[in-house]
């Protein structure tokens, strides 16, 4: 079985994260937690992740619209890491967060600020 879902992985300090091969969606939330660790100078790889690969993983995240970018703390009841959310994952997850719920300076134009209807 393939991690398809997975954003990415921590080996080391490395952000791991599958390509793009028909099993993985291009989503929004990916590409901007992608681009926020690029902007904070993380070394990013794109590769094929067998699901057992993962399991000796410092920290896995995943993200989602409904998930935002979360940490992943067991996979096949194995503990990852420590257990709990990794540096790497809250450096991406903090950022992200504060710019979706803008309470941070606006990053390329992401939000787009909608006006409610009065009444």
């Amino acid at each position: 079985m393939r991690a398809r879902d997975r954003t990415s992985s921590s080996f080391a300090g490395v952000l791991y994260t599958p390509p793009f091969n028909g099993t993985l969606l291009a989503g929004i939330t990916r590409d901007s937690a992608l681009t926020i660790a690029d902007d904070l100078g993380m070394r990013v790889r794109e590769q094929a992740m067998p699901r057992e690969s993962l399991y000796p993983a410092d920290q896995i995240s995943l993200a989602g619209t409904a998930s935002e970018v979360t940490p992943v703390r067991s996979l096949d009841r194995l503990r990852i890491g420590s257990g709990k959310r990794g540096a790497v994952t809250e450096t991406v997850q903090q950022p992200y967060l504060d710019v979706a719920r803008g309470a941070a300076p606006q990053m390329r134009g992401w939000l787009t600020y909608v006006r409610c209807a009065s009444g």
